[in-house]
């Protein structure tokens, strides 16, 4: 039990919140749930968790603002489940600090294989670490790149592929692998947000030597 890892299933629905507790558990992880977000609140305050798996449309505080509450205050890595499936709610949690979301309805396995990405993500490296990256200080805790004596916030879908990336240095990542890691569906974005890494990773990002396009492949991040 000491090596399970314990999840925190946040949702209003007594039938969602039951079927999630028994999957989980039969999948060997501790699992608590709460039904709205001050149950939550009172579970995080005395109780540790590894992952949180959050309704969106819950009444009172709702999915959004709960969760910007608790990254304001701890670093764990948070789920959302939708029933909304449009790009502009889906990036509204990503940029709120959401790690992934789902939405309604969902294959437990799916929700599965998401818990195990981010845990898989969670352990390549050292969140706490500060990573160099040429003349660039990546620091993943605080979400800042330093660069030049100027600090530059990076948001949760540019952490995430950062993480993977510092993971797999000299690896090429194509457009549809970022856009699944990333959160991010459509390929232009993807494009721009590459565009707002290079401007904080590199000293001269329109010709950069770390974060560089493969032509017809991708984009590569190389450490030295």
């Amino acid at each position: 039990m000491e090596n399970k890892l314990h999840i925190l299933v946040v949702d209003d629905d007594d039938r969602i919140r039951s079927l999630l507790k028994d999957f989980l558990i039969e999948n060997q992880f501790a699992v608590s749930t709460a039904e709205n977000a001050e149950q939550a609140k009172m579970k995080l305050e005395y109780l540790k968790f590894d992952i949180i798996i959050l309704d969106v449309m819950m009444p009172g505080q709702n999915g959004y603002e709960l969760t910007k509450d608790i990254k304001k205050e701890i670093k764990v890595p948070i789920i959302l489940l939708t029933a909304k499936g449009e790009v502009e709610n889906r990036i509204k949690g990503l940029e709120l600090g959401a790690d992934d979301y789902i939405g309604k309805p969902f294959e437990p396995k799916e929700l599965l294989l998401r818990i195990k990405n981010i845990i898989k993500l969670t352990n390549k490296i050292d969140l706490n670490s500060k990573h160099i990256v040429g003349d660039a200080s990546i620091d993943l805790n605080k979400m800042i790149i330093s660069l030049k004596d100027k600090n530059k916030k990076i948001n949760n879908s540019e952490k995430k592929v950062l993480v993977e990336m510092l993971s797999n240095p000299g690896k090429t990542y194509t457009r549809e692998e970022i856009g699944i890691i990333s959160g991010i569906g459509q390929e232009r974005s993807i494009d721009v947000m590459i565009t707002r890494l290079r401007q904080k990773l590199e000293i001269d990002p329109k010709n950069p030597k770390y974060l560089q396009t493969i032509r017809g492949s991708g984009y590569v991040l190389w450490i030295q």
